[in-house]
């Protein structure tokens, strides 16, 4: 059964990353297959300053909606960052340290979740950052 609430707070990280222009959004379904946490939204940033401007976009955003994350990983260093909110984890890569660390072929059995339009289009007025 999937858990509304969840993936709506996975969509409100997508639409927070889309208005600070990511490349790539994909969430990943990975409860059946993980232990840990029930879904991945994996995302690119265009440059080091992007990817930490991604992840602590994401962080404010879902603290003022009440969600505060578990823990973060990589957010100083802008290569990647990870953003984990317990029932779900946000990696933000730089796109060449995504494609070598291969995380969508890790868990290549895991099924993709659309990520419905409202959320990948950048919110009216939204400031796109570095």
């Amino acid at each position: 059964m999937i858990d509304e609430t969840i993936l709506r707070n996975v969509f409100e990280c997508a639409r927070v990353a889309a208005d600070k222009r990511v490349e790539d959004p994909v969430v990943l379904d990975v409860r059946e297959l993980s232990g840990f946490t029930d879904y991945f939204l994996i995302v690119s940033g265009s440059s080091d300053r992007r990817v930490q401007t991604i992840a602590e976009a994401v962080v404010d955003a879902l603290k003022k909606r009440g969600v505060r994350p578990l823990g973060t990983e990589g957010m100083r260093d802008g290569r990647w960052a990870l953003v984990d909110f317990g029932d779900w984890v946000v990696h933000v890569f730089y796109r060449d340290v995504r494609e070598a660390f291969g995380l969508e072929e890790l868990w290549f059995d895991a099924p993709r979740v659309e990520i419905p339009a409202e959320f990948l289009a950048p919110a009216a007025g939204a400031e796109a950052g570095p």
